[in-house]
């Protein structure tokens, strides 16, 4: 009996007792349980790349000296634009061949975007607010940026930072993107500017030709560096975003380290890796309107052309809570591998775990491992939805495969597993190893998956082992 022949509800339980009993199942079959304590072997070996991934990532070397804001003009009223008194500041710290640009207590208004150079570090001290204006037109001119995947100019980012090195942004003040910001009514404007990026990027029209300036509605990250070698990201707590909040693209050394971000605006992803290498995301207190980390790398046929991918990242100790907790696309186009997520706590939301892409991406994700995750409630736990219609009519659809998950405690989720692989290029070599869920309504969804091992995996009660296929 094929899948599509039986109801949602009947497919589940029958693939979960057949997956207890130890009986063929779908287009393959499910090996026999091994008996206790017998089904690791030993630890998977490609958690020692992540060590060394650890012990590798360059910080950013920045002189010893600093520069207070207040030297060169800023007032730090809330009310009085200090935007040239920073850049002022900025610029003597560079051309003095770097060091610390201080914030000191106080709110210091920015209206129009903070361009950092190599060299400097952005200090937000203790009791400052670094708050930025709400008007967009004082976001350009158009700088050179990647928007949801696909290369473009556009409204500067509110810290932008290209082609720099040892760069970092530091300090326990906070980095206040505006409530009353006008980029928050963009979200209900964007649809036909996002279209028409998107099928500029598809059918490789030059660079130069899309601009996206005024007149246009397509939102700024918050933070971002783009062509960047040895940043640091550190410490202060971010609010209001506009969009993406701490942007990575084409970033090699980069840690991420004791943030709390709190922002809740649409697409207001905590951290995302966007064709980036060596990264480390540790200890971070996300509370997004989106995911909390988020790993890309293009989109479509721009995606692919530049092909750079993200890899060598590692992402720890950190508590998420957000409308997902990891997410790795649906911009990928550019590939994602040896990606490792260790020992994070997951609160509530939407998907714990979350895999997209769709028909017009190409590019391939593997070699990701997950473990030590304690997670709360979720609607679902991992969710692989890669067989997304492709909305401009390509046919490059993406590569998913082996992926393990282990040692995952669950308190809560509506459906544990949900897999949607594309009919041409399943879903290959994914293991849930030491696995538990307390409660779930619907085990598994499954549609275009092979390989698929389940070792000592408990659901509702309900032990499962073995490998199967099910197209």
């Amino acid at each position: 009996m094929t899948r599509r022949s039986r109801s949602k509800k009947t497919l589940i339980a029958a693939l979960v007792g057949l997956l207890c009993a130890g009986v063929g199942a779908g287009s393959g079959a499910v090996a026999a349980p091994e008996p206790a304590g017998q089904a690791q072997a030993g630890a998977d070996p490609l958690w020692k790349m992540a060590d060394r991934i650890v012990d590798t990532v360059e910080e950013p070397a920045i002189p010893d000296r600093e520069f207070r804001v207040t030297d060169f003009g800023a007032v730090g009223d809330g009310t009085t634009d200090d935007h040239d008194a920073i850049m002022a500041t900025v610029r003597a710290a560079h051309e003095a061949g770097g060091g610390r640009v201080v914030l000191p207590e106080g709110t210091w208004l920015s209206e129009g975007p903070i361009h950092l150079e190599s060299r400097i570090d952005l200090h937000v001290a203790e009791g400052s607010r670094l708050l930025f204006g709400s008007d967009p037109a004082d976001y350009l001119p158009v700088v050179h940026t990647r928007w949801e995947g696909t290369e473009m100019y556009g409204y500067s980012p509110l810290i932008y930072a290209k082609d720099v090195h040892d760069v970092s942004i530091t300090g326990t003040g906070v980095i206040d993107g505006n409530e009353a910001s006008e980029f928050l009514s963009w979200y209900d404007k964007q649809d036909a500017d996002m279209q028409k990026l998107r099928r500029m990027g598809f059918d490789g029209k030059p660079l130069d030709k899309r601009r996206f300036g005024e007149g246009h509605f397509l939102r700024p990250s918050m933070i971002q560096f783009f062509g960047a070698e040895r940043v640091l990201l550190s410490d202060y707590t971010v609010t209001n975003s506009p969009f993406w909040i701490n942007h990575l693209v084409y970033t090699d050394d980069a840690t991420v380290r004791n943030l709390t971000v709190d922002s809740h605006n649409a697409n207001n992803d905590g951290v995302d890796v966007d064709s980036s290498t060596n990264v480390l995301v540790e200890n971070n207190t996300f509370r997004t309107g989106d995911d909390a980390v988020v790993v890309k790398s293009g989109r479509d046929k721009d995606g692919r052309d530049i092909g750079r991918p993200s890899e060598r990242v590692v992402v720890r100790g950190n508590d998420m809570g957000g409308e997902d907790g990891i997410a790795l696309g649906s911009e990928m186009s550019g590939d994602i591998r040896y990606v490792f997520f260790d020992d994070n706590t997951l609160r509530s939301g939407a998907s714990a775990v979350r895999f997209k892409g769709n028909l017009d991406r190409g590019g391939t994700v593997e070699h990701i491992r997950v473990r030590d995750f304690e997670v709360e409630e979720f609607e679902n736990l991992i969710w692989f939805q890669l067989d997304y219609p492709g909305e401009l009519g390509g046919n490059f659809p993406p590569v998913y495969r082996d992926l393990v998950f282990e040692d995952v405690t669950v308190d809560s989720a509506d459906t544990t597993l949900e897999i949607h692989g594309p009919d041409a290029v399943p879903l290959r070599d994914v293991t849930l190893r030491n696995v538990e869920v307390a409660e779930s309504e619907t085990p598994m969804v499954l549609e275009n998956v092979e390989d698929l091992t389940f070792d000592n995996v408990l659901i509702a009660g309900e032990r499962i082992d073995g490998e199967l296929d099910w197209r």
